[in-house]
């Protein structure tokens, strides 16, 4: 039997479903979290053979502690993970510090953490990248935004998600950003890229290959959606383009993914842009070693008919899955922000599409900025009816 821990497994609140399907196959689900037991909820502790609760995730020597005593009282420990952008780099120093060797270590986080570190291994692949600039100075930057033009875009190299990412327009702009920036926190300046986001998505087995692909699309920037408090809408395709499916695998072999549920994004160009392609060509964006966040798993599962979170755990226990893939749709997640005057009400939009919905919930507050408040999962056969949904739920007088 495999020790598996897995880290903060009770959130996202979904992600009891990675350790249900682990313990389905026979594997030994030791959790790890700051939650007290008795908050657990019935199917996540259904879902553990153990345990055991830290006062805080961020206090490494806790983690330590707790991962040194399941290692004590279990033996070996043959994976360890969270699927959670935050606490990538902790876990792969719990890896290396206990020679858990089924996933990244310490000396790979700068490749698959730090965006201006990602972009040599598009170029070794042939993918154009975003002209780029490390902050140090304001002249630097100055001399950046000349060069390539305003708009700029800048985030900190290494970051989790839209947080703190912004569109500089104009020098006094610029000013502004050196005003009210973080300090000691490194930049990574880029051209704009007039683009869609698009996504590879897939379980990766341990010789790197793909055990399931699917992508999404994002028609919004995230960045606008938290820096500007709007809606959020993306969607799971009904079938992967085959120059994403090209591009996903040849990105995964130059990163060396083995053994892991990724999330890779690239923009799809809107207009010819010089340097980067012509209009609907890929363009690297960066790589996530981890699921798309917070509840696109099922909306996955909504969209192919399957379960991803059997076949990630079907790929620690076997290294393959039989799991079954079945109709093909679309899922679109549409998240309306609390304060806007919707035109369709909740019970109108049960009314209207009621057929389609497949989830209508409240977004957690650690997700909100970048996903709405309130969320509806709905799937469609066609574009056309998938944007009709959206063009009705975020309708305003």
């Amino acid at each position: 039997m495999k020790n598996v821990i897995f880290i903060s497994p009770n959130f996202p609140t979904n992600y009891w479903q990675f350790c249900r399907q682990l313990k389905q196959n026979g594997m030994n689900v030791l959790g790890i979290g700051d939650q007290p037991y008795d908050e657990l909820t019935p199917d996540l502790k259904d879902s553990l053979n153990e345990y055991y609760k830290v006062n805080s995730l961020e206090n490494y020597d806790e983690v330590y502690r707790a991962v040194a005593f399941f290692t004590f009282k279990h033996g070996r420990i043959d994976w360890l993970e969270s699927n959670n952008e935050y606490w990538l780099e902790r876990d792969a120093k719990l890896r290396t510090d206990f020679h858990i060797t089924s996933g990244f270590q310490v000396e790979d986080i700068p490749r698959i953490k730090y965006k201006s570190k990602m972009k040599a291994y598009y170029e070794k692949i042939n993918l154009p990248v975003a002209r780029y600039h490390l902050v140090n100075d304001m002249e630097g930057a100055y001399a950046f935004a000349h060069e390539v033009g305003y708009p700029v875009i800048t985030k900190p190299d290494n970051g989790v998600g839209a947080s703190d990412t912004h569109k500089i327009n104009n020098d006094d702009d610029m000013r502004h950003f050196f005003e009210t920036k973080i300090p000691n926190t490194t930049y990574i300046m880029e051209e704009f890229v007039n683009g869609e986001v698009n996504s590879y998505d897939a379980i990766i087995d341990s010789n790197g290959e793909p055990m399931f692909e699917t992508g999404n699309v994002t028609p919004m920037s995230i960045m606008d959606i938290v820096n500007n408090a709007d809606n959020s809408i993306f969607y799971i395709l009904k079938e992967l383009p085959e120059d994403t499916r090209t591009i996903g695998r040849a990105t995964v072999k130059s990163f060396g993914v083995k053994s892991r549920f990724i999330h890779f994004e690239f923009f799809r160009l809107l207009e010819d842009q010089e340097g980067l392609g012509k209009k609907g060509d890929l363009v690297g964006l960066e790589v996530n070693m981890r699921p798309c966040g917070g509840i696109t798993p099922d909306m996955i599962n909504f969209a192919h008919s399957t379960d991803v979170y059997k076949i990630w755990a079907d790929m620690i226990a076997f290294d393959h899955s039989t799991k079954p893939v079945g109709k093909h749709s679309f899922c679109g997640f549409a998240g309306r922000r609390d304060g806007k005057n919707f035109v369709m009400n909740h019970d109108d939009i049960m009314a209207a599409y009621g057929p389609h919905i497949r989830m209508a919930d409240r977004v957690s507050e650690v997700l909100s900025s970048a996903m709405g408040n309130q969320m509806y999962l709905a799937t469609f056969d066609t574009q056309e009816e998938l944007d009709k949904f959206y063009e009705d739920l975020l309708r305003c007088y």
